[in-house]
């Protein structure tokens, strides 16, 4: 038994996590992996960063990256889904919207209300951008719960 996900199983597990792990690459090539919150839509991964993100400046260089999600807290559960994707930053029009409409759905409620944020935060988040995750080959994946166990707990005593 293969404790793979099947493309279909990788692609629910992606829609249904809270919260992605983001990695890209620095100039002389050290992974930065930080968490973000994303959509996954047709069988892409679209997230928002800051204009003036560092991350921008990472996927000029470099446009590969890795996006992460997982859940799980015993062995047991584990269960997790890797992409390797080209990342692009999206410009306005029917795919941008789609991606905005669908973060919207997923995190209503969950995020800050500008009056709660000071001014120079506010300003560093008021001019957003839409990055395009698409995945580069297969998804790499693994849920522990289909590894077989031993059901007899008795010693062997031949």
């Amino acid at each position: 038994m293969s404790i793979r996900l099947s493309e279909e199983e990788a692609w629910g597990e992606l829609a249904r996590a809270h919260t992605g792990i983001f990695t890209t690459l620095t100039r002389d090539g050290w992974p930065i992996s930080l968490p973000m919150w994303f959509a996954a839509v047709d069988r892409r991964i679209y997230l928002r960063t800051p204009s003036k993100s560092k991350k921008l400046a990472r996927i000029r260089h470099d446009t590969r990256g890795n996006f992460l999600v997982e859940r799980g807290e015993r062995w047991r559960e584990l269960c997790a889904v890797m992409l390797r994707v080209d990342v692009q930053r999206l410009e306005p029009g029917q795919e941008f919207d789609r991606a905005m409409a669908a973060l919207a759905k997923k995190y209503a409620g969950f995020g800050e209300s500008a009056g709660t944020m000071t001014e120079a935060t506010q300003k560093h988040y008021s001019e957003m951008v839409m990055l395009r995750l698409t995945p580069v080959g297969p998804a790499i994946t693994w849920d522990n719960a289909r590894i077989r166990l031993r059901t007899d707990t008795a010693p062997n005593r031949s």
